[in-house]
């Protein structure tokens, strides 16, 4: 059985830095695009960020270009997201996601296979 287990999560300043993590059991996915999305209160849930099966590219949304950095270290099964400059509209449910076998593109969400349980971030300003 597949799971994906989110930490890292917490309360932060305005200004600080977060690092997710997203382990990944039940099977390798080394040829999956995996992703973070995120669901602020009373908002749909919105693409973060992929990285690229293939060639471990990335690619983010821009609201976060620039300060959120993908990551994934196959050998571990994990996909990580550095979150620096944190804002308060930063603060939502982050969700790790992965892709369909060969998928590139999983930012609609349409072709995510499996979601994470989310890890609450919360910003103070």
């Amino acid at each position: 059985q597949v799971q994906l287990v989110e930490s890292g999560g917490g309360l932060v300043q305005a200004g600080g830095s977060l690092r997710l993590s997203c382990a990944a059991s039940g099977r390798t996915f080394s040829a999956n695009t995996m992703a973070w999305f995120r669901q602020a209160p009373g908002k749909e849930r919105e693409f973060v960020a992929d990285i690229i099966w293939n060639d471990s590219s990335t690619y983010y949304a821009d609201s976060v270009k620039g300060r959120f950095t993908i990551s994934r270290d196959n050998a571990k099964n994990t996909v990580y997201l550095q979150m620096n400059s944190l804002t308060a509209e930063d603060t939502a449910v982050y969700y790790c996601a992965v892709g369909r076998t060969y998928t590139y593109y999983v930012r609609s969400g349409h072709d995510v296979i499996y979601w994470g349980q989310g890890t609450q971030v919360t910003v103070s300003s």
